[in-house]
């Protein structure tokens, strides 16, 4: 470097937004230091996300993509559309949201932090090859495997019987005819359809002579194989057996077996909820050429540290840095053989990521843990930990509540994090609702002071102090208030019942039993990985979905169970349940063609309404024609979505307005029909707060806007995609959906972490709710680490006292007064309201507050921009 060059200085200055008006916010103009921890809040839907994301990191990627090819930026124009006059100071940024999904079904913990890719050329490279191996192996590495015969997911390594899933789905009989006593006709074969095509099958069977009243067991053995098996296909003259009065008129059926009918089934059809069901008629077993390990046999006699690749991964993450770190350090100082050189390269590489993981409460993963059975805080903080060994510097983290999934004494460890961010010469911008977190922060821009229409507006931008002299901030008023008194033996409601699971055992639960009270609510609780989740979404949800009259899944058709094993030894109190209601944070729709509105139900007495118009009427429209996923009304150039998905080769996919609709989804026909002066694409660009009022006159419509306005989601609109929700927002919709309909029996409802992405006054709002469905007579059994929502619990179960397999017992249990008293992790945060060990020293401000410069020198009130608001 020249001697007269400066030495490059951590980026010092302002980051200036002039005229942000991104959906709700309301043309606010605003500026923050760089270099700071800034955190913006504000309640659920107040235009805090839309500023930090939206605006200031929609900004930043238009910038970017102003960079790339001419033809590029063409293709995704209008993809990236921050509306905003003007942000300057803005560093690069680097995006981490809260997202439910990490890559497909093989997607793992090692895959997603790349650790994968080390372990397999670690054993390419560097592994004990047997002699008859090595005289397989590829000629360019001498004889050794590629570090693709590794992988499952390569044709290279894949096992050739399983193609590399561990597990074999196959029908038999046994899986398709569940009680062999009934008759065809009494639905012996479960595995069929119901409606018009499982009446076929019956139909071609009675036309082929076969006795559909006898039962399965005696019908000879060659007719059930036929009927289960065959590969024939014979087609029929069917005289279908209809009621008097309908048309009898024979057709030309063609038969299928019932295996062939699953496979088909499960192979081509595009709903999950579809395949989901078909796989209940599969007799799931481990593979048994490479006995679950997904691996070619080749890959699996070569070893690294004494055992297979595996092996390896199935251990801890924190087993795994301590086995590699131990063989760094005994490599010999000279130059050794290419196989130690081998690992002198590769070793560095991983453990770097290993300690990042371990630091961040995730040292219980293992790497082959499946990433569909993450948690959102997992997720992040995993890739929390892949970019702190990136090395980045001058950029701005945006980071969307990484507190999420973390108990309160976990907390502290991302202030740490936030700390080496900045003095690696970063920004860090913070959506949080974690008082704890934002008490800590050196900047707060707090916006509101409601949601929807309602906020939009910046009612202070500053050191986090000055914030209570804001009189309109709701932030305010919590981040000061004395946390809630843990309630009492004295104020808890009492139990109707009990549900007792004996010998549970599952992932890291292990011969666990556990008294769940009926007709109170219960919080499960603990640190990261101790068991909650296990207990709650996996194993209640299993157990009572197989007892229970009806059970209603809060996502597409997923219940919880996943394909982990779950033993229970015995199980009393169930006869009790009449429902179980399993609400998850899934997405409710994978598209924008999946909205609110069409979630809950409200949307078909909505375009009944227009169906019943003069106008419909007179064109002879039905209620179909409303539906923007009927070809006749919708938009023809986005098919109804509103939005054209984009895709690139080298950049994510992304959804652009549509040109033609511009949003509207309908063909301009369509929109000519109006009920009450609105068109139907009107009425879905409406708030739920908005929509009250205009159907107020209608009953079934208020209910679902009751109810939805009642877990704090006034502010979303009727049409909102499914794909612009988060996680909490999603799981609070199913959750509006299941408050709109009137209690029918003893249910039974299950939550995962319902306040996560919940300001505390929304929070209020969701208990009181959740305490409703309690008071009609339901039970609510739900995993938290809010202590608000803890302490207003009737019953608490602390499971740990660590992570993993140090993990998975009950470590107390009672009312919260007695859980608060038992000293546990979790007692001890309820004593003190989630303000406890390391969370509590982030709180206390270690940072001194920190003023933005102008390096015009001009006072704030020189600037003067609409809704405004300035650093003293």
């Amino acid at each position: 470097m020249p001697a007269n060059r400066a030495a490059p200085a951590v980026p010092t200055g302002d980051v200036r937004v002039r005229d942000a008006r991104l959906h709700n916010l309301q043309h606010v103009s605003t500026s923050f230091p760089r270099g700071s921890l800034v955190a913006f809040t504000g309640v659920s839907g107040s235009g805090k996300s839309s500023l930090a994301f939206g605006t200031l990191h929609g900004e930043a990627q238009r910038r970017y993509l102003e960079s790339i090819a001419p033809f590029a930026r063409r293709l995704i124009g209008s993809a990236v559309d921050p509306r905003v006059e003007s942000v300057t100071g803005m560093p690069p940024t680097v995006a981490l949201e809260q997202r439910h999904t990490a890559g497909g079904t093989r997607s793992t913990v090692g895959t997603i932090t790349t650790l994968s890719n080390a372990i397999r050329l670690l054993y390419s490279r560097a592994g004990d090859h047997p002699a008859d191996v090595l005289a397989r192996g590829s000629a360019l590495h001498g004889g050794r495997l590629t570090s693709d015969a590794f992988s499952p997911n390569t044709p290279e390594g894949m096992c050739s019987r399983c193609h590399g899933a561990g597990v074999l789905h196959e029908p038999t009989e046994s899986s398709m005819v569940p009680d062999p006593s009934l008759s065809i006709a009494e639905g012996a074969i479960a595995a069929w359809p119901g409606a018009w095509l499982g009446k076929n099958f019956r139909d071609i069977l009675r036309t082929l002579g076969i006795d559909l009243r006898a039962p399965w067991d005696s019908l000879p053995a060659d007719t059930r194989e036929w009927i289960l098996f065959t590969e024939e296909q014979p087609v029929v003259t069917v005289s279908p057996e209809r009621e008097a009065g309908r048309i009898q008129r024979d057709y030309q059926g063609k038969w299928s077996s019932v295996r062939r009918y699953l496979l088909h089934t499960y192979h081509d059809t595009k709903s999950e909820k579809t395949r989901t069901r078909a796989l209940r008629y599969f007799d799931t077993r481990t593979c048994p050429v490479c006995e679950g390990h997904r691996l070619g046999a080749d890959a699996l006699r070569v070893t690294y540290l004494g055992e297979p690749i595996p092996a390896l991964a199935a251990r801890t993450a924190a087993e795994v840095r301590t086995r590699l770190a131990d063989r760094l350090a005994a490599l010999p100082a000279g130059e050794g053989t290419p196989e130690e050189e081998a690992e002198r390269i590769l070793l560095p590489s991983a453990l770097p990521v290993l300690d990042t993981i371990v630091r961040l409460g995730l040292g219980h993963l293992s790497l082959d843990r499946p990433a569909a059975t993450l948690s959102a805080g997992e997720l992040q903080r995993l890739r929390l930990a892949s970019q702190l060994r990136s090395g980045l510097f001058g950029v701005a983290y945006v980071l969307d509540e990484p507190s999420a999934g973390l108990h309160p004494t976990e907390k502290g460890v991302l202030t740490e994090l936030f700390d080496r961010f900045i003095a690696d010469g970063n920004s860090v911008l913070l959506v949080e609702h974690d008082m704890g977190l934002v008490a800590g922060a050196d900047w707060v821009i707090d916006v509101g002071p409601s949601a929807g229409t309602g906020g939009g507006r910046i009612l202070h931008s500053g050191p986090v102090a000055a914030l209570a002299g804001v009189p309109d901030s709701v932030t305010a008023r919590y981040l000061g208030a004395p946390p809630p008194a843990p309630r009492t033996a004295a104020q808890v409601r009492t139990p109707t019942g009990r549900l007792c699971l004996e010998g549970v055992t599952a992932r890291t639960l292990n011969d666990l039993d556990v008294e769940i009270p009926l007709g109170v609510l219960t919080a499960v609780t603990g640190i990261s990985g101790s068991g909650k989740s296990t207990l709650v979404t996996h194993v209640l949800a299993r157990v009572l979905a197989g007892r229970v009259r009806t059970t209603v899944v809060g996502d597409d058709g997923d219940d919880g169970a996943g394909a982990d094993a779950v033993h229970v030894r015995a199980v009393t109190g169930a006869e009790s349940v009449d429902r179980l209601v399993h609400i998850t944070q899934k997405p409710i729709g994978r598209s924008p063609r999946s909205c609110l509105a069409t979630y809950t139900g409200l949307f078909d007495r909505v375009r009944r309404l227009f169906a019943d118009t003069p106008e419909a009427a007179a064109r002879g429209w039905g209620v179909g024609r409303f539906s923007f996923n009927v070809v006749e009304g919708r938009c023809p150039t986005c098919a109804g979505e509103g939005q054209i998905e984009v895709e690139l080769v080298f950049l994510p996919g992304s959804y652009a307005r549509c040109p033609d609709c511009h949003g509207a989804r309908y063909a301009p026909d369509t929109l000519e029909v109006t009920w009450n002066g609105l068109t139907i694409a009107q009425v879905l660009d409406l708030t739920v707060e908005a929509a009250r009022p205009v159907f107020a006159s209608d009953a079934r419509i208020t209910r679902a806007l009751d109810a939805l306005a009642a877990v704090g989601l006034g502010y979303l609109t009727l049409g909102q995609a499914a794909t612009e929700l988060s996680g909490g927002e999603a799981q609070r919709i199913k959750l509006a959906t299941e408050l709109q309909r009137a209690p029918r029996g003893h249910t039974v409802y299950l939550l995962d972490e319902p306040t996560t992405g919940l300001h505390p006054a929304d929070v209020d709002l969701l208990l009181a709710e959740l305490s409703r469905l309690v008071d009609q007579g339901g039970t609510v059994v739900l995993v938290e680490h809010d202590m608000r929502v803890v302490a207003g619990a009737d019953h608490v179960i602390d499971l740990g006292p660590g992570a993993g397999e140090h993990g998975g017992r009950i470590i107390a249990a009672g009312t919260p007064a007695e859980v608060a008293a038992a000293g546990t992790a979790t007692g001890r945060c309820l004593a003190l309201g989630g303000r406890t060990g390391d969370a509590q020293a982030g709180i206390s401000g270690a940072r001194p507050a920190v003023a933005p410069t102008d390096p015009t020198g001009a006072a704030p009130d020189e600037h003067p921009e609409p809704d405004t608001v300035e650093a003293p």
